[in-house]
């Protein structure tokens, strides 16, 4: 499958290198399309990517109990999602703040670097997901969608807080990102335990980072088409 999940993580990196052609999702109220996306993608972390953690969660115990710290490997799992659910929040607030601060630019570069360095990071874990983990052609395809959409979700937001500033670089470190870890995932093999607590920190951030770009009540977010993005793919996962 190395030749497919190249393909995928050029088709996910692609992904931030042209999703701000689509100028007809940058209005008020917040399109159908990427409310629909957000659906898909809080349905496949909560329908694939948190059910996919209960084949890592033995090995955890196992490995946890080894050096006597068998209470923690019974919750080290969710531990991780609350993680990524705490840091992406933390991220965002670190941004909202530093963009209302119009007399500090420094901060704002600052801000700006600390959120790329960070998807970046992200992007990276879910280019190396794509390789490492053992999928068909139909999780891949699954995994393609799911994430894929999940990605525009993410670009829309980060054009919306940094704007040229993320046009003219962050959208290239963010592509390039998907492609190190797919890099990472076919020349190196991670323990099995940080590829699970990697899958757990991921779904906290999909979670948070979907959220975040739905609730605020500015967006005006559309509620059948998130609701239809999140039923139908859920169907599609437990048919399929």
């Amino acid at each position: 499958m190395i030749v497919e999940s190249f393909i995928g993580a050029s088709l996910l990196a692609l992904i931030h290198l042209f999703a701000g052609r689509l100028r007809f999702l940058d209005v008020i109220p917040r399109s159908r399309w990427l409310s629909l996306a957000g659906g898909v993608a809080v349905a496949y972390a909560l329908l694939h990517l948190l059910p996919e953690l209960q084949q890592h969660h033995e090995i955890l115990r196992k490995s946890t109990a080894d050096h006597g710290l068998q209470w923690l490997g019974e919750h080290l799992l969710w531990l991780m999602v609350l993680a990524g659910l705490v840091v992406f929040y933390g991220l965002e607030k670190v941004v909202i703040r530093s963009n209302c601060d119009s007399n500090s630019l420094r901060s704002s570069h600052q801000a700006f670097w600390l959120h790329i360095i960070s998807y970046a990071f992200y992007n990276a874990l879910l280019g190396y997901l794509l390789v490492r983990e053992d999928r068909g052609l139909r999780s891949l395809t699954f995994y393609l969608v799911g994430i894929g959409l999940h990605f525009f979700v993410n670009d829309h937001g980060l054009r919306q807080h940094h704007k040229q500033r993320y046009h003219r670089t962050g959208r290239w470190v963010l592509s390039a990102a998907v492609l190190a870890g797919w890099a990472i995932g076919v020349s190196t093999e991670i323990h099995e335990v940080l590829t699970a607590l990697s899958i757990a920190f991921l779904a906290g951030g999909i979670l948070l980072n979907t959220f975040k770009e739905e609730l605020p009540e500015e967006r005006e977010s559309r509620f059948w088409a998130f609701a239809m993005g999140a039923g139908g793919y859920a169907v599609l996962l437990l048919v399929a």
